[in-house]
């Protein structure tokens, strides 16, 4: 057990170190590029990228050479649902959902955080530009849901940041992730099928295989209706990322305030990654996916009905806590819902949630350059309602099956906490 932690804890801080870079630079992105969506339109081309890429990741065999941001959930969630939990289920006696919540969970606290540190760093240096001065009442009434990508009037508000300001965010960013490639290429332990004594290491199956595998899994009904759930993931964390620091943050208070805001998501999502992974023994997952929802139908409506004005500044910061606790949902218990519904086939589950996912992204930020960020918030409804609705009849589907991986998986909380090892 201690190995299989190592593991998780050196991949979980890799993550943090590359991801503070990444992260922080994503956040920026959208307000930097000089115009309305441009920032948005490279972020769709990098996701489309990652469509065409993930399927034919075969991520626990290049554990330790994948560092590409566009896998980085492939790679995790392979090592962390395939061998690596296989094995410690083995040896503790532990139910595997328990397993898979419980480590996806540490992970999450971690890598999430990322958006704190990348975050902070950002606002602080840029905190060093000249004092911002007052935002005109005419660019105020454009913020928020009336945003429709039309010229606005040009204020300091998106003033670009000096050369020496960039180079150092820069610099600092590099450094981190330097830093996360040689700790996961001196620390990673390789982690590989348990196999009986004389049998020789298995080969890896040949490209096309793989490749394939991932999209004949589609012929799966039960996966076919859960691609909306990855789909949803992508496009609130493209709306996030994108308008809200955009349309919302920089319009109304100033880029210097989109580091500070993104905190508040990164740190929500971290606490409640590890909550939301150790509660879903207790409650389940269908009272979390509840919660995720009800959480973020109240932002979208609310979004949708708020004006925003520097003079309610503690309000920017409560959508991006209340969004990450959403997030957190998402990424906790479709990680874990995929690794127990489709134990047979993780590799190919795993592929096609981040295929779905990165096209979520892609659609998001594809849209993004044209639409206003009302219509925006309406598509993100109708995504929510289409995904809840997509799982409930899965999990009512499943739940009817006597011997269907969700139900053998529910006991009572009183055997579940026997069953239970302190990491």
């Amino acid at each position: 057990m201690e190995g299989n932690l190592k593991n998780v804890l050196v991949l979980s801080f890799g993550f943090l170190l590359l991801f503070t870079a990444y992260g922080g630079l994503q956040s920026l992105q959208p307000v930097q590029r000089g115009g309305p969506g441009r920032g948005s339109a490279q972020h769709a081309l990098r996701r489309h990228a990652a469509v065409l890429h993930v399927p034919a990741a075969r991520p626990h065999r290049e554990a330790r050479l994948q560092v590409d941001p566009r896998a980085r959930h492939v790679l995790l969630r392979g090592l962390l649902a395939g061998q690596l939990l296989r094995q410690l289920a083995q040896k503790t006696g532990q139910v595997g959902k328990d397993v898979v919540s419980q480590y996806f969970g540490i992970f999450f606290l971690i890598f999430q955080s990322s958006g704190v540190w990348g975050n902070l760093i950002s606002s602080l240096v840029f905190g060093q530009m000249p004092t911002q001065g007052t935002i005109p009442e005419e660019q105020l009434q454009a913020c928020g849901a009336s945003d429709c990508l039309m010229a606005t009037v040009s204020t300091n508000s998106t003033k670009r940041p000096s050369q020496d300001l960039i180079y150092t965010l820069l610099g600092i960013y590099t450094g981190c992730g330097f830093l996360a490639v040689l700790l996961m290429a001196v620390f990673l332990e390789p982690v590989r099928d348990a196999q009986p004594e004389g049998e020789g290491e298995k080969q890896a199956p040949p490209f096309w295989s793989t490749l394939l595998s991932t999209f004949k899994l589609l012929r799966d009904k039960r996966l076919r209706l859960l691609i909306l759930l990855p789909m949803l993931s992508g496009f609130e964390q493209a709306f996030l990322s994108g308008d809200y620091t955009r349309s919302y943050t920089t319009c109304a208070l100033g880029i210097q305030f989109v580091g500070y805001v993104m905190i508040c998501f990164g740190a929500v999502d971290a606490l409640c990654s590890v909550l939301f992974g150790r509660l879903a023994r207790h409650t389940g997952r269908t009272v979390l996916f509840a919660l995720g929802a009800v959480t973020q139908l109240a932002c979208i409506i609310a979004l949708l009905l708020w004006k925003p004005h520097p003079s309610q500044l503690p309000v920017f910061f409560v959508f991006p806590s209340l969004w990450g606790m959403a997030d957190a949902v998402w990424q906790t218990q479709n990680n874990a819902l995929f690794g127990v519904l489709f134990e047979k086939n993780k590799e190919a589950a795993f592929a096609n949630y981040r295929l779905w996912e990165a096209l979520g992204f892609v659609i998001a930020f594809g849209y993004s350059t044209f639409l206003c960020v009302s219509i925006k918030l309406y598509v993100l409804l109708g995504v929510l309602s289409a995904a809840m609705a997509a799982y409930g009849a899965v999990e009512y589907t499943e739940s009817r099956k006597a011997d269907g991986p969700l139900a053998a998986g529910r006991t009572k909380p009183a055997e579940e906490g026997a069953t239970q090892t302190k990491l």
